[in-house]
């Protein structure tokens, strides 16, 4: 039950980001994009390593480490 919370949390987290982009409420260069990627595909990462998925293993934690960059970047003037 505990995972399916996450997986719903970090799913939601990641579709959100994705909503408010193609919205224009959030850019490829907001850091709060990237954060909201990070977050949620480590939080799916997470319950993929619980469940011994390697595909999804793969999929999130790739997603999570491509996300890092548009987090440490410095921000936008």
């Amino acid at each position: 039950m505990l995972y399916q919370l996450i997986s719903l949390i970090g799913a939601a987290m990641i579709l959100g980001a994705y909503a408010a982009l193609q919205r224009g409420w959030l850019g490829l260069r907001d850091r709060s994009y990237h954060v909201l990627n990070f977050v949620g595909s480590a939080l799916l990462t997470v319950v993929a390593i619980e469940d011994r998925r390697v595909g999804f293993i793969v999929l999130e934690g790739a997603w999570a480490l491509l996300s890092i960059p548009g987090m440490v970047r410095p921000a936008k003037t």
